[in-house]
């Protein structure tokens, strides 16, 4: 295989791994999670869920914490959940030691601003070198993948899935930053790694994808009413006018009581698997 196996177990009759790899675009060692459902048993392909994590995760966090396992199990979906960011020697952090840019907040871009754009480069990552590497070591059948996300994963999720429409039958977020280029966290990481030209933020906000024409069948958002990021951050409602000017089926899940924590993840997973599932066949 072309990575390390740091872990097996035996989870719901399928088996949930932890692995590590030489990244040629980050230049590091990076971890990804992967759940490989009873159904793979035997060498049978099957479908692939991609999720991606937030601000501070790691690979772990969805694992261990979103109980999702036990429904990709049921629907014999295989589970896939990158790390957020470059990390190691000699990969430059948040000089202040911020939580929202440097270490565990690679926001998905390919970042072209000096001393990022040596190792931050998590969108070629993310799209391009671990599918290959999936593909090749893993029993997932590429031709039905769907993505996932929450906060800045679910931006890198929609923004993902715009790009690449023909790539993914099924897209959702939960309480995603639908707008990088209009709010705090997005404008201090765009500007960080790409620099001060907003033009080149465009492809990395996913109203902006959708106001220069990237459409999507259809999407699914879950959003916490409780959630303090929901109106600084998140602004669920640009994306809710965005897809309404272009026609895009969203379907935007107000959820009362619940905040930004992985309790809300959680409680919802199943809904997102279970529209993922029904759209991968």
């Amino acid at each position: 295989m072309c990575f390390e196996i740091l872990s097996r177990a035996r989870a719901f009759g399928g088996t949930q791994l932890v692995c590590r790899h030489a990244s040629r675009e980050t230049g590091t060692a990076m971890r990804f999670a992967a759940f490989v459902p009873p159904q793979a048993e035997g060498g049978c392909k099957v479908p692939i869920v991609w999720f991606l994590s937030g601000l501070t995760c790691t690979e772990e966090n969805f694992t261990v914490k979103a109980g999702a396992q036990r429904i990709a199990a049921e629907l014999g979906l295989m589970l896939v959940a990158p790390d957020t960011s470059p990390r190691g020697q000699g990969v430059p952090d948040d000089p202040e030691g911020a939580y929202d840019f440097g270490l565990g907040a690679g926001f998905y871009v390919d970042a072209t601003e000096t001393p990022w754009a040596r190792h931050y480069r998590m969108k070629s990552y993310v799209e391009v070198e671990l599918p290959a590497l999936v593909a090749r070591e893993l029993p997932a059948d590429m031709d039905r993948q769907g993505i996932t996300g929450h906060s800045m994963g679910g931006h890198g999720a929609l923004t993902i899935a715009l790009r690449a429409p023909e790539r993914f039958r099924a897209v959702s977020a939960f309480a995603p930053i639908v707008s990088p280029m209009n709010c705090p966290w997005g404008e201090k990481a765009l500007a960080g790694y790409l620099g001060p030209d907003r033009v080149s933020w465009r492809s990395y906000d996913a109203c902006a994808l959708i106001e220069d024409g990237a459409r999507l069948p259809e999407i699914l958002v879950d959003q916490g009413t409780a959630d303090t990021f929901l109106t600084r951050e998140l602004k669920p409602e640009l994306l809710e006018e965005a897809c309404r000017k272009a026609g895009i089926a969203l379907t935007l899940r107000l959820q009362e009581g619940y905040d930004h924590s992985y309790f809300f993840i959680a409680t919802f997973i199943e809904d997102h698997l279970r529209w993922h599932a029904a759209r991968l066949g």
